[in-house]
């Protein structure tokens, strides 16, 4: 019943509670789940849906994407480094969990900004003068606003 991936998270998540020093009631109440499921997904002997590893990030004050990798839900490899990122904020005891919110946003945004630049670029080079409105990027170099005063 258990896969190999579920076995490592149960792992992982026993790990992560002992450091936070948590005991399995405590973590179980801070994520909503019962004693007796936390305690089968750590023996892993049980699949958690992404909204539960989401309550347990939260409880244990670390990343989800984490979590999910550790699921098998996100590809490990593809997201390792927005993990690495993702959790080096949410481990820093130097900011606020407003400041890690905010920073985490802002991180999000760029993310998916550089996605949907790379995403156009990739269609443009199918379609012949499809990018060639966009400023330059369609020639390798950087989409940079103009300035409109400059001209």
């Amino acid at each position: 019943m258990a896969s190999l991936h579920v076995g490592n998270l149960g792992e992982y998540l026993r790990e992560q509670r002992r450091t936070a020093q948590l005991s399995l009631r405590q973590l179980a109440d801070a994520a909503g789940v019962s004693n007796p499921y936390l305690s089968q997904i750590e023996r892993g002997l049980r699949k958690p849906s992404a909204e539960i590893l989401q309550q347990l990030a939260k409880a244990l004050r670390i990343s989800a994407e984490t979590l999910y990798v550790r699921a098998g839900i996100l590809d490990a490899e593809r997201e390792m480094d927005e993990v690495e990122v993702t959790s080096v904020i949410l481990a820093d005891p130097s900011i606020n969990e407003r400041q890690k919110q905010v920073l985490l946003q802002i991180y999000e945004s760029f993310r998916k900004e550089n996605a949907a630049s790379a995403f156009g670029a990739a269609g443009a080079q199918g379609h012949p003068g499809a990018g060639d409105a966009g400023g330059g990027a369609a020639d390798g170099g950087a989409a940079v606003p103009q300035d409109p005063q400059a001209s």
